[in-house]
């Protein structure tokens, strides 16, 4: 692409960000995008943090689950080596790893964590904000029940990705954090490249996270990831990951050299298994007739194209990254506010200007699908306060609910009754309950992820034995 072509995608590229952010109230964003042979757009807009700071093409932002394909690339390179296979059970690898199932236990293998089909649901507790180690993470997630019957349907679920972490680490015989640097970071050149929240923290161009708070879109602290984890952890630049998107582009190569071969990178971003497009999954994919997950990438038609991608999204951040094989692009978007969709209209504004396809206003759509999922929210959440029945008391006293309760996997939680109601407290979480009906309570929380969950406490009797949340039935343990 000649200098004058280049100057005008990169002007075009730089007015659809630019409408992005002021589209979605984005503080900022940096953008990449490649080809096998050449960087064409490499740039930063918008505040990095909170001080108002530029974002620049070396500002570190979390990949989050952006990171689970460089796991998949690593168990690649020791597939060519011999070392492991994607059809291998599981416990070849990691002896202590269970499902709750005994058919699916005895079926699972490499292939099912990474494609998300286990059966298990998503339980994000288990791994975010967890009180336990990777390894126990693992452990208990095997005692969950299955959500769907085994290899039916795609629920993501990232401590099945901690799980094939694992295995890798075991084949290769180190720790996944020097693996994944001997056999694909280091050879890409990537050697600035952070798995950890520590490592990012030492970088003077680094972003700071943001969301909506109470209207507002406020700086929001970080979530610590001390330790290397090959689902969640990796920070990196935009410019750092120039070399990763060409190494998913060319099949495996960089330069000359051939690090993992291209079948076996090419079996990362293949199908395998369907994504249903419900109501909500046509809004916000319009033009899709067939979305599935591969191996830590979602493929799907796109107008008539291939698209290959992978969204992530931890507290104050969202990274997209997004793959164009048969075309011969990539790039990436990492953006510092949680809460929006910028990442997936922009992803596909870029595509449309790449490939030549006539441009449509992604904004505007991904804006309405939200809008739409939310009018659906709020509905649901209006019938349930219609239907909340604050007058019907507990049946017995909140002094009684009080106590230890317990299940397999999530472990000894507690309530404790204090003088404005009861408290849930598990791990470092402390969520109030609020009374809805009988012996029914819910969550109010600023947080996403629990607020408005029901709380259901099982009495027979007049004895309390036990209380339903998180999707599992914990027992009472004790006072």
């Amino acid at each position: 692409m000649g200098l004058f072509l280049l100057t005008l995608l990169s002007l075009a590229i730089d007015s659809r960000v630019q409408a992005a952010l002021k589209a979605w109230d984005v503080p900022g964003v940096a953008v990449v995008v490649v080809t096998p042979e050449h960087t064409l757009y490499l740039k930063g807009h918008g505040r990095r943090d909170a001080a108002g700071r530029p974002v620049t093409p070396d500002t570190v932002f979390p990949l989050a689950s952006c990171t689970k394909a460089f796991t998949t690339a690593l168990i690649a390179r020791l597939a060519d080596e011999g070392k492991i296979s994607w059809d291998d059970p599981v416990r070849k690898h990691v002896p202590d790893f269970r499902l709750s199932d005994p058919a699916a236990d005895a079926l699972v293998v490499l292939r099912d964590l990474a494609a998300h089909r286990t059966g298990v649901g998503s339980h994000d507790l288990m791994w975010y904000r967890s009180p336990w180690s990777q390894a126990e993470m693992v452990r208990r997630v095997g005692r969950l029940p299955l959500a769907k019957p085994f290899r039916t349907e795609m629920q993501y679920q990232t401590v099945m990705y901690i799980a094939a972490g694992q295995a890798a680490a075991a084949a290769g015989g180190k720790p996944w954090a020097e693996l994944v640097r001997e056999k694909i970071l280091d050879p890409l050149g990537m050697t600035d490249f952070c798995l950890t929240s520590t490592e990012a923290a030492r970088r003077p161009d680094r972003a700071g996270g943001f969301r909506e708070i109470g209207g507002a879109v406020k700086a929001v602290d970080e979530y610590p990831q001390p330790e290397p984890n090959c689902a969640v952890s990796a920070h990196a630049s935009a410019r750092e990951l120039i070399p990763w998107l060409r190494f998913q582009l060319t099949g495996g190569r960089h330069g000359e050299d051939q690090l993992v071969s291209e079948a076996a990178l090419r079996e990362t971003q293949a199908p395998h298994t369907p994504i249903r497009l419900d109501a909500g999954g046509r809004a916000v994919n319009p033009d899709a007739h067939l979305v599935a997950y591969a191996l830590a990438w979602v493929a799907q038609d796109y107008r008539g194209h291939l698209l290959v991608q992978h969204t992530g999204l931890i507290d104050g951040y969202r990274a997209h990254l997004t793959l164009l094989p048969n075309d011969g692009y990539a790039f990436a978007i990492l953006a510092n506010r949680q809460g929006t969709r910028l990442n997936l209209a922009l992803s596909n504004t870029l595509v449309d200007l790449l490939v030549g396809l006539p441009g449509r206003d992604w904004n505007a759509i991904q804006r309405q699908a939200l809008d739409e999922a939310r009018a659906v929210a709020q509905v649901q959440a209006r019938r349930e306060d219609l239907a909340r029945r604050p007058d019907l008391p507990p049946s017995v006293g909140l002094e009684q609910l009080a106590g230890e309760y317990e299940d397999a996997a999530y472990g000894k939680g507690k309530v404790v009754a204090g003088a404005d109601g009861l408290t849930w407290e598990w791990g470092t979480w402390k969520l109030p309950l609020e009374h809805y009906a009988r012996d029914t309570f819910r969550f109010r929380t600023d947080d996403d992820r629990l607020d408005r969950m029901m709380v259901r406490f099982r009495v027979e009797d007049g004895t309390v034995k036990g209380v339903h949340l998180f999707g599992v039935p914990f027992a009472r343990t004790g006072k």
